[in-house]
């Protein structure tokens, strides 16, 4: 790909932007958010058309009218949210619009899955052709997914983000799958903000910066600091040590908070913990048990069965997630599009939420524009959201963006208690470094912070106590001196024989 332009109205999203792929090779793309990324990636895969520049594909010049070109060519994409048909089977959505046909035209479902069957032996994505794809779990829809490439013969294979939504477990079951295709002779783009992956994993790697390509280097050649210098422009942080924080009184209770139906098991079974006012306390634990739950019963997103939960001495049972918040809980959920934004709201109108009914942006019975507008600034600039405008639907936003403006206006309700879920999920390094350091300063003020996170790492930087669930449970409790790499994973894998769990509510 050379000289590739793409302008959307004034924004200009790919300036000159290059990139060039070797078979046999895993090439990452890297870049902050707005820096071109996903619309090159669009640009390869036929999904929108170059306002100009020339691709080439083993020396000829192509032109991708739409995807189907694209996939003629070798072109296959794995994109965050996932394509598939839950009815149907592994084998009919791997082979949709590609089928062999039987008897009278039909599908032979046969066929079929020898085929399904074949490709997944032949690449170790172990899956069942036969499977229904609403029962498998995300890691395996992702398999789906790239076994749908490889039918229609990818030679070339653009996998967006594609951990974002998995499990170290299956992080590392996908990478033995790429390194197995790119042995094969294939070609592999993973697009990504995790910069320990890039340099796991990827023989080469390209860099976008407003929309330009600022460095192409050799992974074996490089490190994390000098790619995330070339992102960013600047020096970056990325040891991500340890600050220890001044605790005082306690601010969040939760006690014997159990959710779920009202017969069989809980999805949050009897948990019972406490954060202090100055203290962040992080949630460990592989995905599904029971976190996200919690988090949304504090908040007042989701009923509980029993249990109660105060601050300070005031009790929030029976409260909606309105009066919560009035209370002082502000609240990060884990999806930022369909739960901590109303996309097709304005960016101004996002920023408003939970101030909109007090001075200075209500006037009387009216919301003050001009008030509104100043607020909706004020957070961009201190977060630095790449946005064209505060006009514009929130939904218009790259995802990173879109978290930055969640965790902006959660943070500037100066609530006694912040919830958090993944905050920093699809956020780029320099934003990451932002963030983090916005958490700390949070807590510093005198704030309780409750910080759920996927990524150990972030979870080691920041937390000032570490609790572990699994199976809906607190399995572990542990100071910040007894929090290793070691015990908390033996602890989320349900194991935790070396750790202890304490009831932290006491």
């Amino acid at each position: 790909m050379t000289g590739i332009v793409k302008r959307f109205g004034d924004v200009v999203a790919n300036d000159s932007a290059d990139l060039e792929l070797a078979a046999g090779e895993i090439h990452a793309l890297v870049g902050e958010n707005g820096a071109g990324k996903s619309t090159l990636m669009s640009v390869l895969y036929g999904l929108i058309a170059p306002d100009s520049g020339e691709i080439r594909v083993e020396g000829r010049p192509v032109t991708f009218r739409s995807p189907v070109d694209a996939v003629a060519a070798g072109m296959g994409m794995v994109h965050q949210a996932f394509r598939l048909f839950p009815s149907m089977t592994v084998a009919e959505n791997v082979v949709y619009r590609a089928e062999t046909r039987g008897t009278a035209g039909l599908l032979d479902r046969r066929a079929a899955v020898r085929a399904v069957q074949e490709l997944s032996e032949r690449y170790g994505l172990r899956v069942d052709p036969r499977a229904r794809v609403r029962n498998l779990s995300v890691g395996v829809l992702q398999r789906v997914e790239i076994l749908k490439a490889l039918h229609r013969e990818a030679q070339v294979l653009i996998l967006d983000e594609p951990t974002a939504v998995l499990t170290p477990q299956e992080t590392r079951l996908l990478f033995d799958v790429l390194r197995g295709l790119r042995e094969a002779g294939r070609t592999v783009v993973i697009v990504t903000h995790k910069l320990g992956e890039v340099l796991e994993l990827s023989d080469k790697v390209t860099v976008l910066r407003d929309g330009r390509t600022v460095a192409r280097l050799v992974t074996a050649e490089t490190d994390g600091a000098e790619i995330a210098r070339h992102m960013t422009g600047r020096a970056v942080d990325l040891e991500g040590h340890y600050v220890a924080g001044a605790p005082g009184r306690p601010a969040l209770h939760v006690e014997g908070l159990t959710v779920g139906p009202p017969t069989g098991r809980p999805v949050v079974d009897g948990v019972s913990l406490s954060v202090r006012a100055g203290e962040i306390v992080g949630i460990a634990g592989v995905a599904g048990n029971g976190q996200v739950e919690l988090l949304e019963a504090i908040a007042g997103l989701r009923a509980a069965r029993s249990g109660s939960v105060r601050i300070g001495d005031h009790r929030l049972d029976g409260l909606s997630a309105g009066r919560r918040r009035e209370a002082g809980v502000a609240y990060v959920p884990e999806d930022r599009a369909a739960t901590g934004s109303a996309v097709a709201a304005s960016v101004t109108d996002n920023l408003a939420i939970g101030f909109h009914r007090r001075p200075p942006l209500r006037r009387g019975w009216r919301l003050d524009g001009g008030a509104m507008r100043s607020h909706a600034r004020q957070i961009i600039e201190h977060f630095d959201i790449k946005v064209s405008s505060p006009s514009v639907p929130a939904g218009t936003l790259s995802g990173g963006n879109l978290q930055k403006l969640v965790v902006g206006r959660e943070m500037a309700h100066d609530a006694p208690v912040l919830l958090v879920d993944q905050p920093t999920r699809g956020v780029d390094i320099g934003a990451i470094e932002n963030i983090h350091a916005r958490l700390r300063g949070y807590r510093d003020a005198g704030h309780a912070v409750l910080l759920a996170s996927a990524e150990l790492g972030e979870l080691m930087a920041l937390a000032d106590r570490l609790l572990v669930m699994f199976g809906g449970r607190v399995v572990a409790d542990l100071a910040r001196g007894e929090a290793t790499e070691e015990n908390v994973g033996l602890a989320m894998a349900g194991l935790a024989a070396t750790a202890t769990a304490r009831d932290t509510a006491s």
